[in-house]
């Protein structure tokens, strides 16, 4: 199967329901799910904001992910492309620990990984973090061995379907909405911003104008989990789950607004 456009664009007319960051959280996230069937309207869109991994049970939140589209696609008779998951940081350094043998100094690369939580995906998938850093010390062949096994344990739990449907971000239409995981770089346009999508910078909050022509941008990842919060310009969703704090999920209307919400 072909992989989707890194840009997804959303069904028009519709309401998007945004859930931001999850780090693993599959009790809060299987509650909330079960609240958002029930509200759901036949227009409905749902994208996931990106750092569904980066927990301990991260693999039973992917596992949550890829059932509840099941159920989404036939229960709601939905098309594909009208639930979009969205890469984030934690997706990216799962990608980059896959290839960690061909960085050139893999051994820093992977401290500053584990220092943003990537040690919490290695552990849900089976692997060991010391293991790792062993490896490296012994050089290129043993730490390929530690990425190939890595990689065969989350590719056994059937999450490669996950991981091939990941999009850098989604549109409501040509100027309605734009949905992201952390940030975005107003210096650059949509189709260059490459990881400026999942690494904040600080130049998120600093967006004094809509970028891109959008009427808003909406992230799901905020570095101090400050729950919901909105300008004329951005909003942004996390309020740390995951990381001792609740699950937002935002639906947002053509021309309205937030127009409803869940939270558990």
């Amino acid at each position: 199967m072909a992989r989707p456009p890194k840009i997804a664009t959303l069904r028009t007319p519709c309401r998007v329901w945004a859930i931001p960051s999850l780090f693993g959280d599959t009790a809060r996230l299987q509650k909330l799910h079960a609240l958002l069937d029930e509200r759901l309207e036949a227009s409905d869109r749902i994208v996931y904001l990106g750092n569904a991994l980066g927990g301990p049970e991260c693999q039973r939140t992917v596992d949550q992910l890829l059932a509840f589209e099941k159920n989404f696609r036939t229960r709601h008779r939905a098309q594909r492309g009208d639930l979009v998951w969205l890469r984030g940081a934690q997706e990216e350094m799962l990608q980059k620990l896959f290839q960690i043998q061909m960085a050139a100094e893999p051994e820093k690369v992977l401290e500053w990984m584990v220092a943003r939580g990537a040690d919490r995906t290695i552990r849900a998938y089976g692997a060991r973090v010391e293991d790792a850093f062993a490896a490296i010390r012994q050089g290129t062949m043993a730490i390929t061995h530690w990425t190939i096994a890595l990689r065969k344990s989350f590719q056994e739990r059937g999450h490669q379907a996950y991981f091939n449907a990941l999009q850098h971000a989604a549109r409501m239409g040509e100027t309605d909405y734009l949905f992201v995981n952390a940030g975005l770089d107003p210096r650059q346009p949509l189709d260059e911003q490459a990881d400026a999508f999942w690494w904040d910078s600080g130049a998120f909050e600093r967006q004094a104008t809509p970028f891109a022509g959008f009427g808003r941008t909406i992230r799901g990842y905020d570095p101090e989990a400050r729950g919901l919060v909105e300008t004329e310009v951005w909003v942004s969703l996390d309020a740390g789950c995951g990381r001792g704090g609740s699950l937002l999920a935002v639906c947002f209307a053509e021309g309205e607004g937030i127009v409803d919400r869940i939270a558990v």
